[in-house]
């Protein structure tokens, strides 16, 4: 679903990623008990810290070994941080007892990926989607990812790594017939180093 960049994009609790982004930049303080109280709001926050810490070491540092990213690069991460954070499909949820009825939102799994994303050295989630009847119990569903990588980090282990961990994590934490997990690195990253900080 398209996001209009002009409008405030709002989460289902009511809050807006720019609100929280805001939230953020001001150091979590005032404490806001809304927001650190509600699942959606602190995965915002967490997408949106990796992301800050990225984006700021790009622009303070010089990359004249890097192509510069797209103008857009850091607008798209937010959209695709704010698309994963909202509900989305209700994805269902083995139980033995036939009177109980569990899911997990599609929101929640993406959420889970991107921090699973987030423990591989020098690797950066940029999209996740679910694609497949998700909502239909057994149904094949592929994992499609794309994420940028540090550069001179070795891109075949990243990928490896990625692909071993978001499998681990939806078998533990979903019922998901997962037939296929698509990694594509899309962009090199540059890490900051001590004499970037220094000028």
């Amino acid at each position: 679903m398209a996001v209009n960049d002009n409008e405030p994009r709002t989460l289902d609790c009511g809050k807006t990623v720019e609100e929280l982004s805001a939230y953020l930049a001001a150091g979590r303080t005032p404490s806001d008990p809304r927001i650190e109280t509600c699942p959606e709001c602190l995965n915002a926050l967490q997408g949106l810290a990796r992301v800050s810490q990225l984006f700021q070491d790009l622009i303070t540092q010089d990359v004249a070994d890097l192509p510069a990213p797209p103008a857009n690069w850091f607008q798209d991460i937010m959209t695709n941080i704010h698309r994963e954070v909202r509900a989305g499909r209700s994805l269902p949820l083995p139980h033995p007892d036939t009177r109980v009825d569990l899911s997990v939102t599609e929101g929640a799994v993406l959420a889970l990926i991107r921090t699973v994303g987030d423990t591989v050295p020098g690797l950066l989630i940029g999209t996740s989607h679910l694609e497949g009847n998700v909502e239909e119990p057994g149904a094949p569903v592929d994992v499609s990812v794309t994420a940028s990588v540090l550069w001179n980090h070795p891109i075949p282990d990243a990928a490896h790594t990625l692909r071993a961990l978001i499998s681990d994590a939806l078998a533990t934490h979903t019922a998901l017939n997962i037939t296929a997990i698509n990694i594509t690195i899309e962009d090199l990253h540059r890490e900051t180093t001590d004499s970037d900080k220094e000028t």
